[in-house]
């Protein structure tokens, strides 16, 4: 089959990337384009800049063909209905329809943890796992993306469990490593009540720990005492915009 080259973009809190993604092989077809995301990330502005990168890539990408955009937030039907880290003027906004008015193609916006999700079950860590499978970001906060058999159930959002008083990612994001100078021990510690919480509710076969911490999972997932198998992430800073891809073009049919 020929390499289906479909543009992924992945809007995070510091920048927005993006680049054709050769979906047969699941990794970027070209160098990706990073602009800084603006300040307070408002609608509009984050369009003009989705815009410049859809512009770069205008010749690697056939016309009229689909983009998936990954957003930090609970998308229900392109509708974004949160904004935990974005501007609030993202809420009750149809972002499907407002990038592909703005981009004049078909655009599908995608919860950013999903689309790693998708990207790790489809070429990475969780490739041809069955059972219940769930991938976590480790970061400025804590993302989620819950598959079962292969199926993703989408917008889990379980950075955002309440564990002993405390919205989860506060706690245990790698963010919160650094700001408060813990050591992967005391680290550690902090991510084993997180995963212990995550294992009584759902079970889990198979935990993939994605995130740029993920690059250092020798350090901390060793401490780790759990039942399921926790493995890291294999496309580490790709998968947003694989992910997003595969979204894309899967929502075409």
């Amino acid at each position: 089959m020929a390499a289906k080259h479909i543009l992924g973009i992945d809007i995070g809190g510091s920048g927005i990337k993006g680049a054709p993604v050769d979906l047969d092989k699941g990794e970027l077809a070209e160098k990706r384009k990073r602009i800084d995301t603006p300040k307070g990330a408002a609608p509009g502005d984050v369009v003009e800049v989705v815009a410049q990168i859809v512009e770069h890539f205008s010749g690697s990408v056939a016309p009229g063909s689909p983009v998936g955009i990954t957003i930090p937030a609970v998308v229900r039907a392109g509708v974004v209905e949160s904004a935990a880290n974005i501007d609030k003027g993202w809420i009750g906004t149809d972002a499907d329809a407002m990038f592909t008015e703005a981009l004049d193609r078909p655009v599908h916006v995608v919860n950013d943890a999903d689309a790693a999700g998708v990207a790790e079950m489809h070429y990475g860590a969780g490739l041809d796992e069955k059972g219940v499978v769930l991938l976590t970001t480790l970061g400025t906060g804590i993302g989620s993306a819950l598959f079962v058999d292969g199926i993703l159930v989408p917008n889990t959002e379980l950075g955002h469990l309440e564990i002993d008083g405390h919205d989860a990612e506060t706690r245990a994001a790698s963010s919160v490593k650094t700001e408060e100078d813990l050591s992967w021990k005391e680290w550690a510690e902090r991510l084993q009540v997180y995963y212990s919480t995550i294992e009584k509710l759902f079970s889990p076969d198979l935990l993939i720990v994605g995130g740029g911490v993920s690059k250092d999972a020798e350090k901390f997932l060793p401490r780790l005492d759990l039942r399921a198998r926790i493995v890291p992430a294999q496309l580490r800073n790709s998968a947003g915009i694989v992910g997003a891809a595969w979204y894309a073009l899967d929502e075409e049919g």
